[in-house]
């Protein structure tokens, strides 16, 4: 007698429909499963013996066999337990099999039957849709996190006499829609006008805010750096559904959603310590799992004490920095993570961290600040488009009251969605920014005046910019000229983009 459901196991961060078989035979009872199940799918057996006797049902005492299908695809995780326990059921016809048809069940049985809340659903969700299923049972804890997926039926069960009783028609669930709404002001506990002085700073975070460019910010301890870019969610612009969906995409397949917070409505703001390995940063694992930069996906990503990390972490940027994904290859299989984020890196000028200080002499030797520059290689200072440099704060300006002028996180994050709304309306997408611009596109959308082409030809010319770097600088200028809400870049545009370039001037060079 055989009988079969459906579920879904996660590959990267997208859900393939599995088949569950289950067929009984002659012989010693027992259980075997195939179809490359892993450990914690091998020891369902066990939860699913318990969670029917102790549902009131009789476990078959037959020879079963449980097929997961395909079964050249690496499965885990306890979410099979729910459609192997009601293919068990419907093999001993306590559940019609004529109504698992355009079904699929996700969650993890309890011994005592209690339907668990498992991660990945949000995924299996979205891809149930996309099959033209008529509806999916997952855990009543998950429920709020697959509400996220509009216009597809969903059904939360706490227990498993609830999933029986259901599909014979003598229980309907009670469950309120959840709404969510995007358009909500977040009210945060930090706000750029507690940064006294450091007004370049400020407007040097206006514009990688403004445009989604990476940024390094310089200076000695204590001027505010790590303060700057805590900050920098607070003038972001609200995510999209579109954008809401993906993060928490990735967020439900790292198991990081919970019943208080089943998905991510604020950008994501990821402060990784310097000690993480490759695997913590980009994601992998024996079972790929995603990394920092995956959990920073249209957020940012900070790394304060940058050159502390290790060599290998930060190279391995490199590629996620250009394509906005990591690629993640094993023997048997391969899987994509997306990682588009804003990467703010900070950093002091020496070991010490007080070379170029007007008061406070260096104590490092010339090797060790050479050494502990040449950490960041020529490749990844190429791809942070903004490098800024901030002095110590003075006196008088840190002792000063906040006046009128002084800006807010509200006001700098209006001019920040007016200059993306620019973009949006040039690009024809709410996705598309400037930092995001391919060659092509940047001699498209681009435009210089004549003064502006002559002066960048210049300084091109003196400080030997890579091809790399102009296009940053371009791309620079063009978030200038937006938030000034001009079409063309003018001179004086190119001039404050090019003074973001600290790093590949022969002065610090030196």
């Amino acid at each position: 007698m055989l009988s079969k459901t459906l579920s879904f196991t996660i590959l990267g961060i997208e859900a393939f429909p599995v088949e569950v078989e289950v067929d009984f035979g002659l012989g010693l009872p027992g259980i075997t499963i195939v179809g490359l199940p892993d450990s914690s799918i091998k020891e369902s057996r066990e939860r699913i013996r318990s969670a029917l006797k102790n549902s009131g049902f009789q476990f078959p005492m037959k020879k079963i066999t449980i097929n997961l299908a395909p079964a050249d695809l690496k499965k885990e995780g306890s979410g099979f337990d729910l459609a192997i326990a009601v293919a068990l059921l419907s093999g001993i016809e306590i559940v019609p099999k004529n109504v698992l048809n355009k079904k699929a069940f996700l969650g993890e049985l309890a011994l005592d039957g209690r339907i668990k809340g498992t991660k990945g659903i949000l995924p299996a969700v979205i891809k149930a849709k996309e099959l033209n299923l008529d509806e999916i049972i997952i855990p009543y804890e998950n429920l709020k996190e697959a509400s996220l997926v509009k216009d597809f039926k969903v059904v939360g069960v706490k227990h498993l006499r609830e999933v029986t009783d259901y599909l014979r028609g003598n229980f309907t669930p009670q469950q309120k829609p959840f709404e969510i709404t995007f358009d909500t002001e977040i009210d945060y506990e930090v706000d750029f006008a507690e940064v006294l002085g450091q007004e370049l700073a400020k407007r040097a975070f206006e514009i990688a805010a403004s445009g989604g460019h990476n940024l390094l910010i310089i200076g000695p301890p204590g001027v505010g750096k790590t303060m700057l870019a805590q900050r920098i969610p607070t003038i972001l612009p609200p995510m999209s559904y579109e954008e809401a969906l993906e993060t928490t995409k990735i967020y439900s397949v790292a198991g990081l959603l919970s019943p208080e917070k089943p998905f991510i409505l604020n950008r994501p703001f990821r402060n990784p310590h310097f000690g993480i390995s490759e695997a913590g940063m980009i994601g992998g694992g024996t079972y790929p799992k995603p990394g920092e930069i995956s959990l920073a996906h249209n957020g940012v990503l900070f790394l304060d004490e940058f050159p502390e990390f290790r060599k290998d972490v930060i190279e391995a940027l490199r590629q996620p920095l250009e394509d906005g994904k990591v690629t993640i290859t094993r023997a048997s299989f391969t899987v994509t993570y997306p990682a588009r984020f804003m990467l703010i890196c900070a950093m002091n000028p020496c070991k010490c961290g007080y070379y170029g200080h007007p008061t406070k002499p260096c104590q490092c030797t010339f090797q060790e600040i050479r050494k502990y520059r040449t950490k960041l290689s020529g490749p990844i200072i190429d791809r942070i488009d903004i490098h800024l440099e901030v002095p110590p704060i003075e006196f008088k300006d840190l002792m000063k009251e906040k006046t009128k002028d002084s800006l807010d996180s509200k006001t700098i994050q209006e001019r920040v969605i007016k200059a993306r709304k620019v973009q949006e309306r040039r690009y024809g997408s709410p996705l598309k920014i400037n930092a995001r611009l391919k060659p092509k596109e940047i001699k498209k959308y681009c435009i210089l005046e004549s003064k502006a082409e002559e002066f960048l030809e210049k300084v091109a010319d003196k400080f030997h910019f890579s091809a790399r770097s102009l296009h940053k600088i371009l791309k620079v200028a063009r978030t200038i000229a937006d938030l000034e809400e001009s079409e063309i870049i003018l001179k004086k545009h190119i001039a404050e983009a090019v003074q973001y370039r600290i790093l590949e001037k022969p002065l610090w060079q030196s």
